[in-house]
């Protein structure tokens, strides 16, 4: 799941009063007309690609790292060419399409989904094509004026909490993946499920590898610094690498990757993954009401992320109209089911608009030529996969701690916790995910929740809400029934 990143602001003034076109591009995307420049789309362009760049680390590692029912895993080189690929793709068609300097990548929270949910109870294919079925159920709902109106219908602090459930759950992965918190083994004999480091103490180099990232990630948010995430993945990646050539210890693990400098660090992209998919294999492992529910989980994480960063960047681009609207945002939102269709096509989990691109925004950016940039970016990327496939999980991981942080501080103010009718359902959505390891858990109990609750206090309940309230209720309740 995208979240805001700092951002600096253009020493040029944007907005400046419209001037008149000076040629074809500016025409088409209407550059003078918004009152910003070549020069600046350009320089916006750059900074949204250099805050978003993370993710072809993140992404590889999240998905690389687990297995799917037959114990497969996906190879890191190729994941990182689908993620660049899809990236570039989608992100150049928001530019041509949609007209706003928004970037999409592979959103972080659904690909979790992806790894620890779906691929575990069927075939990567299988899960791949979960992806690609939510995809085409936004298009529908965009193509048929729903989308709105099914998000209205959702309680403003049920999307909140359902961000920060999210982003509690990526942390947790974060400190897992690390080696910070590990799992107590079952022969321990204890209640206690997790402990600090692998036996109750923070030992080894790769720990302080992410420790350092950690610290040095976050002071660089603080410090507002542009591209943070990136910059703090770099440093982090770049002391590895000494560690490990200057400790000579066996037992050094580093966990995914081995931080050894790529001999040469450009290589022709690997496509071996594009095109994996089966669209309805995982209704054949899980059931049919199982796999619904999965694609719904998929479904709502993108669906309420996307709405709230496209509505976010385009406000801060001034892009808005008076009545607080998008001119053109169903083309907007038609451009994002097709990048979450995609994801799945290509395996790479579902692509989503990246709130990073207010770094872009903040840098002058007004329009869709920005989004080109980007987009151009992320093509020459596919070509750079040896340097991504040389982070470390614990260079990596300080990212998905620090986006749990972000994502909280961004939503849990916008929840009216004196309300307990949508505070109790916020408050179990948000510990569902982490606690039960399950993002789906965390829906599907925050929406159960809060249509008892509404209506023990007697108030009214939208009613697309009773019916994915009583499919999450048959879920959980399948196993007394003998249906499970």
């Amino acid at each position: 799941m995208p979240v805001a990143q700092p951002t600096t602001e253009s020493p040029e003034p944007a907005d400046a009063a419209p001037q008149p076109p000076t040629g074809a591009v500016d025409r088409y995307f209407r550059i003078s007309e918004r009152g910003s420049t070549l020069p600046r789309e350009i320089r916006g362009g750059v900074a949204t690609f250099f805050t978003m760049a993370y993710i072809l680390v993140l992404n590889p590692i999240i998905l690389a790292s687990a297995t799917d029912m037959t114990g497969a895993h996906l190879d890191s080189a190729q994941l990182v060419t689908a993620t660049a690929l899809t990236a570039g793709l989608t992100t150049l068609l928001m530019g041509v399409i949609g007209n706003v300097p928004i970037g999409l990548a592979a959103g972080l929270g659904v690909n979790t989904i992806v790894a620890l949910q779906l691929a575990p109870k069927m075939t990567w294919p299988d899960a791949m094509g979960m992806v690609v079925l939510a995809g085409f159920a936004i298009m529908l709902l965009v193509a048929t004026g729903l989308r709105e109106r099914v998000m209205n219908a959702v309680p403003l602090g049920l999307r909140k909490a359902i961000a920060i459930g999210i982003g509690l759950f990526i942390s947790l992965v974060g400190l897992v993946d690390s080696g910070f918190v590990s799992r107590i083994p079952d022969a321990a004999h204890t209640t206690v499920p997790l402990q600090l480091g692998g036996n109750g103490h923070l030992l080894g180099f790769p720990v302080l590898v992410f420790v350092v990232g950690l610290l040095l990630t976050l002071i660089l948010v603080i410090r507002k610094v542009p591209g943070a995430i990136l910059i703090s993945i770099a440093v982090a990646t770049a002391l590895a690498v000494v560690i490990d050539k200057l400790v000579d210890i066996p037992a050094l693990k580093w966990g995914l990757t081995v931080p050894a400098w790529p001999g040469n660090p450009v290589a022709a992209p690997d496509f071996g993954l594009v095109g994996k998919v089966s669209l309805f294999g995982g209704f054949e492992k899980v059931g049919v009401l199982t796999g619904v529910l999965f694609v719904f989980t998929v479904l709502m994480s993108c669906f309420f992320d996307a709405m709230g960063t496209i509505l976010g960047v385009a406000d801060e681009a001034h892009l808005l109209d008076e009545k607080g609207d998008l001119p053109g945002i169903n083309k907007i939102l038609m451009v994002d089911g097709i990048a979450t269709a995609a994801g799945g096509a290509t395996s790479s989990s579902a692509n989503t608009c990246f709130v990073e691109s207010t770094a872009g925004v903040g840098e002058g950016a007004r329009t869709g030529f920005a989004s080109i940039v980007t987009g151009l970016l992320f093509v020459v990327a596919l070509f750079l996969t040896p340097l991504a496939t040389m982070v470390p999980a614990q260079a990596a991981t300080p990212a998905l701690v620090t986006v749990g942080f972000l994502i909280l501080a961004n939503s849990i103010k916008e929840i009216d916790w004196a309300d307990y009718t949508i505070a109790i359902p916020a408050f179990l959505t948000i510990v569902m995910m982490p606690f039960t390891y399950s993002i789906t858990n965390g829906i599907g109990f925050g929406f159960i929740a809060f249509c008892i609750l509404r209506l023990a206090a007697g108030r009214t309940v939208p009613a697309p809400l009773y019916v994915v309230a009583g499919v999450f209720a048959f879920y959980y309740l399948m196993p007394a029934f003998g249906l499970l």
